[in-house]
């Protein structure tokens, strides 16, 4: 890649390094807020499966307008509106206030910071040859941010207090809008110029042309599967390890390790992708996550036991978000890749909202998280099955750019 490409992937990089990295640590306000204000662990999950709920929803619209008009004003309203939610939590005293401000202020944030819109310019800008490998980097950068947040915020936490932690998390968002200026110029979407027509009649046509294809709603299966398990995870294991004795340092170790052998799993994934079929990888991934979820079940739970299964996990993290991107290119071309990714997208947060939810109602229920793993396990299997016969080429209509 040229000079210009490496600078479009590292602004990328730190935009999705930011947005998941900080993200990433909610699940360690889960125990102060909780206590704080006397809330269940069901309403703080069901507020933050609100923000997956929601995220998935606003992204195909954050998408299509990035398509049709450019990436900078989605992603410089999104770094606002993400210090704003921030900001909001610390005056959220109910949880209808906590929804709001953690939920749907920070999921709208989400859409307009992460992968559809960031993906689309990749797609458009990368040659065909290297786009696998660059959105496997870009899907890194999430990583890393996650390998580099969480302590950040956990140490915050602890060392300042929930409340001016989330004061300086909204400050460092702020950060994203310097970024946006190298994807802002080298984008290069075809829809730029000439008569439009209406926004919404756009994206529901191509929306309708994307459902009639069969394999696209396999990769919307898949997808709800991975948002259920690394959601469910992300949030809910601190206070899983916490439940049965073990330290906050473990917990903030797992998912630090988590956020670091992601990088190298969405890397090697972007790699793999661009030399092997995308959709055998996938439930390759779907398959192994089941695994190493019911071996870590199986296995008595220590320090050592839960780092192995954060590194196994992390590798298999985000690994499916540019083979599933990919897919969709290669399948649909990349004129509407941010709306198209937003729509496979927003099964994916579908998943993550009843993942993160189910964990904290179930839990309240039973005092377990024995029937959320189990589903995680089976539902893997699941996603395996139907990844598998997924198709790559071009669908009849369209030209795979």
């Amino acid at each position: 890649m040229n000079r210009s490409l490496a600078h479009l992937l590292l602004a990328c990089g730190v935009i999705v390094s930011l947005s998941m990295g900080i993200r990433h640590g909610f699940g360690f306000f889960l125990a102060p807020l909780t206590m704080e204000f006397g809330w269940s662990r069901e309403a703080f999950a069901f507020a933050i499966g609100l923000q997956n709920l929601v995220w998935g929803m606003v992204q195909p619209f954050c998408g299509a307008l990035a398509d049709r008009h450019g990436p900078g004003r989605v992603l410089v309203g999104g770094s606002l509106i993400y210090a704003a939610g921030l900001l909001l939590i610390t005056m959220s005293a109910t949880p209808a206030a906590f929804a709001l401000s953690s939920g749907v202020l920070i999921g709208i944030a989400m859409a307009c910071t992460t992968y559809s819109v960031i993906f689309g310019v990749v797609g458009r800008v990368v040659p065909v040859a290297y786009r696998s490998r660059a959105m496997g980097l870009t899907a890194a950068a999430g990583s890393f941010g996650q390998f580099a947040m969480v302590p950040i915020e956990r140490s915050l936490i602890d060392g300042a207090g929930w409340m001016p932690a989330l004061v300086i998390l909204a400050a460092m968002t702020l950060l994203i809008i310097p970024a946006t200026r190298v994807p802002t110029r080298m984008d290069v979407a075809p829809k730029r110029t000439g008569a439009h027509p209406p926004l919404l009649a756009e994206m529901a046509r191509q929306f309708a042309r994307a459902w009639q294809v069969r394999d696209f709603r396999l990769l919307m299966v898949g997808y709800f599967v991975c948002g259920f398990q690394v959601v469910f995870i992300g949030v809910h294991l601190p206070a899983y390890l916490k439940d049965h004795g073990l330290s906050g340092a473990v917990a903030s170790t797992a998912l630090a390790l988590i956020g670091l052998f992601n990088i190298f799993g969405t890397f090697s994934a972007g790699e793999l992708g661009s030399r092997f079929a995308k959709p055998r990888l996938l439930s390759g991934i779907y398959l192994a996550r089941s695994v190493v979820i019911a071996v870590y079940l199986l296995l008595p739970l220590s320090g050592l036991s839960t780092a192995v299964f954060a590194a196994a996990m992390g590798f298999l993290w985000l690994s499916t978000v540019p083979l599933t991107n990919g897919v969709i290119a290669s399948q649909f071309g990349v004129a509407n890749l941010g709306l198209l990714s937003g729509a496979v997208f927003f099964s994916h947060q579908v998943g993550s909202f009843l993942g993160v939810w189910l964990g904290g109602l179930i839990y309240d229920r039973t005092g377990s998280y024995d029937l959320v793993w189990g589903a995680a396990i089976v539902l893997g299997v699941l996603a395996c099955a139907v990844s598998y016969p997924i198709r790559e080429a071009p669908v009849s209509g369209q030209v795979a750019a």
